[in-house]
């Protein structure tokens, strides 16, 4: 039996050990960032059976700091040693909220959207482990599913530890991560498109370049997303080309859905915004620029995989680049940890010493 929460300040420690799953409310982002992250790391890995949701109404920040403290865990140190504080230098209204087992850091705060200045969403920015503010990096932007946000990708898939262990065990280079939010609310269930495109080419990608170490050079920048993200992912990379150089598909669709900005579109804008059709119109220029594909999908995503393997044999066929990563699981969580350290070796491998890399 779940205890009642008339208050979070007499939310004990007792009392989260028996609260498996949690859903806040988007005033809780803006609030009380760091202790919306401590409870969620606090209650990961409870669940007895069932999948209950609490769901807590924004509350006064002092109750959250209440909790935070009650829940907060020291970070682990880093094993690379002290790494430079990238909000101080970069990101100073940002906060930190999680930290990787090497010592690499992601971030949150607003990215201004030029379409809707009013909106407070929260953004996530990784730096790696060893993080200079000397050096530029490469940069990866993820898209999340819908419904979602971008917790779901820190949070939902352990993204710092994945990536830590990657970049230390020296098969990734050390690179930056973007996780904008598409929608208002959680509650979005559109499209990466329209709008959404828009805030990640014009606003997303400007903020990255004017406010991060980050290299202003298209075959630094990969993009990526899963499920919905994966569609907005591939759709977006291919409407702008001379943008991205890796392009990455984690159990997405490859076809325009009637949906979101496209809920009332015509063939002609549906084809515009059709993956198919625009890897058969850009072929020259994705082959003349080497643009990259990586597709991942779960063997028991019938209808993704089916769609991700005829879109990899067109791919083929017009002699662009690409990788697929076809295994057992499904369209979750588990499946997309499984493929995320193949999906992150593919956006920035480590070459040899004379070797040109795709990502540099």
């Amino acid at each position: 039996m779940l205890p009642p929460l008339r208050s979070l300040d007499r939310l004990t420690r007792h009392d989260i050990n028996f609260l498996p799953v949690f859903e806040i409310f988007d005033g809780l982002e803006a609030r009380a960032p760091a202790a919306k992250h401590r409870l969620t790391k606090s209650l990961r890995g409870s669940t007895r059976g069932r999948l209950a949701f609490l769901k807590i109404k924004p509350m006064a920040r002092a109750g959250f700091l209440v909790l935070a403290a009650a829940v907060a865990g020291a970070a682990p140190a880093s094993v690379w040693g002290v790494t430079a504080n990238p909000s101080e230098a970069f990101l100073p209204s940002f906060v930190e909220i999680v930290r990787g087992p090497a010592g690499g850091t992601i971030w949150q705060g607003v990215i201004g959207n030029g379409a809707y200045p009013r909106s407070r969403r929260l953004s996530l920015v990784y730096f790696p482990p060893g993080f200079s503010a000397q050096r530029l990096y490469p940069t990866l932007y993820i898209l999340h599913g819908i419904r979602g946000s971008p917790y779901s990708i820190a949070n939902g898939l352990r993204f710092a530890s994945f990536a830590d262990d990657a970049i230390v065990a020296g098969q990734v280079r050390p690179f930056l991560a973007v996780m904008p939010p598409a929608g208002l609310t959680p509650r979005f269930s559109g499209e990466w498109t329209g709008p959404w495109e828009r805030y990640v080419v014009d606003n997303v990608v400007a903020w990255t370049d004017r406010n991060l170490p980050a290299l202003r050079l298209r075959r630094a920048r990969a993009i990526a997303g899963l499920s919905a993200g994966g569609y907005g992912a591939v759709d977006i990379g291919l409407r702008h080309p001379t943008l991205f150089g890796t392009i990455e598909s984690w159990s997405g669709s490859f076809f325009a859905p009637h949906d979101g900005s496209l809920r009332h579109a015509s063939a002609q804008q549906l084809d515009a915004n059709d993956p198919t059709i625009l890897a058969e119109s850009e072929q020259g220029l994705l082959r003349r620029l080497r643009t990259r594909f990586f597709l991942s999908c779960g063997s028991n995503d019938r209808g993704n995989l089916v769609r991700s393997i005829d879109f990899a044999r067109l791919l083929d066929a017009l002699g662009v680049r690409h990788r697929t990563f076809f295994a057992a699981g499904g369209h979750d969580g588990r499946f997309w940890e499984t493929q995320l350290p193949a999906a992150l070796r593919y956006a920035f491998p480590v070459v040899s010493h004379g070797e040109s890399s795709p990502s540099a």
